[in-house]
């Protein structure tokens, strides 16, 4: 699938860094094997959220250095398989996304799949749990963004804080953000986590029984290095802050 001149999946940044959380971004880019062309696609369909998360690498690049923390990051487009859903699932290599068809994901073969999953996803999750075997007491933080409008609906909150079976962290950090005075802040909103529609906190995080928390800032307010580099000062004062407080609570 990909060509030995193409980057791998992985972009792993401080491996060696102390700190108890590890930060990651599924889709952080939006890179397509040459193999596959542009799925079909033009190049203003391709900088849509459609095909990853708008500014998220930044904030997580700005969030891993000011808390000395590791961070892997996802290179490729959630088009071409998307690393926070079970690889079986037809959304993994979805024919549509919001309402634009996919033209290079119709009709995929078994075979198709498996190439796309053995080439991206299996290698990013590997580098996760491979990290999470020799630091098995950090704290998961999965990273996302979010799109202001969605089918012609606005989405008000600024940030939301994402769980399933344990809220522990989530509910800590919810409460800094909204202290903080100048935030509309969503609990479970506009995504929720499930067995069903996710994988990194599922798997990676409630099966192996850590603390985590899963974050989606709006990307308006992160679609510049000014922004993105705010929302991770932001956050590098209240995720420790939160991470205390749930130790106290």
């Amino acid at each position: 699938m990909l060509e030995t001149d193409e980057p791998a999946p992985v972009d792993l940044l401080r491996p060696q860094a102390g700190s108890p959380f590890l930060l990651t971004a599924d889709h952080a880019g939006r890179r397509i094997p040459r193999v596959l062309g542009t799925l079909g696609l033009d190049e203003p369909d391709l900088s849509r959220h459609i095909a990853w998360d708008i500014g998220i690498a930044g904030v997580t690049a700005w969030l891993s250095a000011a808390l000395d923390a590791t961070a892997i990051l996802q290179r490729y487009s959630r088009l071409v398989i998307d690393c926070n859903r079970p690889p079986h699932v037809a959304s993994a290599c979805p024919p549509i996304s919001e309402s634009t068809p996919i033209p290079g994901n119709a009709g995929l073969t078994a075979a198709a799949r498996a190439a796309r999953q053995a080439a991206i996803f299996d290698p990013y999750h590997s580098a996760i749990a491979q990290r999470l075997r020799a630091r098995p007491e950090q704290v998961y933080v999965a990273m996302h963004s979010f799109t202001p409008f969605y089918l012609g609906q606005a989405r008000p909150m600024h940030v939301a804080v994402l769980y399933n079976r344990n809220p522990r962290l989530s509910h800590q950090l919810a409460a800094l953000l909204r202290a903080e005075g100048d935030l509309v802040v969503a609990e479970n909103a506009p995504y929720r986590v499930s067995d069903e529609t996710d994988y990194g906190v599922p798997v990676h995080a409630e099966r192996g029984g850590l603390d985590y928390v899963e974050i989606e800032i709006r990307q308006d307010l992160i679609q510049d290095e000014a922004g993105q580099a705010a929302w991770a000062a932001r956050l590098a004062r209240l995720l420790p802050a939160a991470w205390v407080a749930l130790g106290a609570a």
